[in-house]
């Protein structure tokens, strides 16, 4: 099973571990557009602040940001999964999991990043900001830009297995799965239920949803399960607990789309 992940907004500070080596990463594929994404992002940060600023989203209380972004060859490191934080994370809990499910982790997260197209959680990154809604004024739209590199690794890392997508809008657009992929790849929607004048009703929650994506994956790899399609997936979650809703696609090459209502918020 192959998870993918959204980052988060916020980050955890670098660490003092030894500076960036992109030639350890995960998907050495990708290791030539990572190095134009970051000598571009580098270079823009480092001569102007305020373009920097613009192009990167920030508002001038973020402005501490563009620093991180000037060090990112010499910053120390840490693992991704303790660099991202925030909603999902913070549900996902990594640092607690015992050693069983931070292995079975460390073989099936993927999280998708404007800077580095993905990484597993145990890959060494710096702290940095730099979103896929990013415009680089040489390298354009980074959602396009990722396409093309990430559909040559995307297929062999997806492997033969479930493919569980819990990425938000902006990170489908580097890559959305492609015949036998899509059909075994589900992509999941959270919905919140709720009773207003005996009439239910549903929302997508913005928070709660990832929240409870954070946790599914917790239970998914503390259980040990391994899902090999959308159809087992969604007996798989609801022995988890879940109130799981899915029809399989009614065309082939497609993925399956997934529900999970909740009634709570927290």
């Amino acid at each position: 099973m192959l998870v993918l992940l959204p980052p988060s907004e916020g980050k955890a500070a670098s660490g003092r571990g030894a500076p960036l080596k992109p030639e350890s990463l995960s998907l050495p594929g990708l290791a030539g557009a990572r190095a134009a994404v970051l000598d571009e992002l580098v270079e823009l940060c480092a001569a102007d602040q305020e373009k920097a600023r613009e192009v990167l989203g920030l508002s001038e209380g973020l402005r501490g940001e563009i620093a991180k972004n000037v060090e990112l060859w010499t910053a120390g490191t840490r693992p991704a999964g303790e660099i991202y934080t925030g909603v999902l994370y913070d549900a996902l809990d990594l640092a607690s999991l015992d050693a069983a499910a931070r292995r079975r982790a460390g073989k099936s997260l993927l999280v998708f990043s404007g800077l580095w197209g993905a990484v597993r959680v145990g890959d060494r990154i710096p702290s940095y900001r730099c979103s896929m809604g990013v415009k680089l004024p040489g390298l354009g739209a980074l959602g396009a830009y990722w396409r093309d590199p990430m559909a040559q690794v995307m297929p062999e890392a997806a492997g033969d297995g479930l493919v569980l997508d819990l990425r938000s809008s902006a990170y489908t657009a580097a890559w959305k799965p492609k015949g036998e992929v899509a059909e075994r790849t589900a992509s999941v929607r959270v919905l919140h239920s709720q009773l207003v004048d005996g009439v239910e009703k549903r929302s997508v929650v913005s928070h709660f949803n990832k929240a409870t994506k954070g946790r599914m994956v917790r239970d998914l790899l503390v259980s040990g399960a391994r899902p090999k399609e959308p159809a087992e997936l969604v007996e798989t979650l609801r022995g988890l607990g879940y109130v799981v809703e899915a029809e399989a696609p009614a065309r082939a090459g497609r993925a399956w789309s997934i529900d999970v209502v909740v009634t709570e918020i927290h």
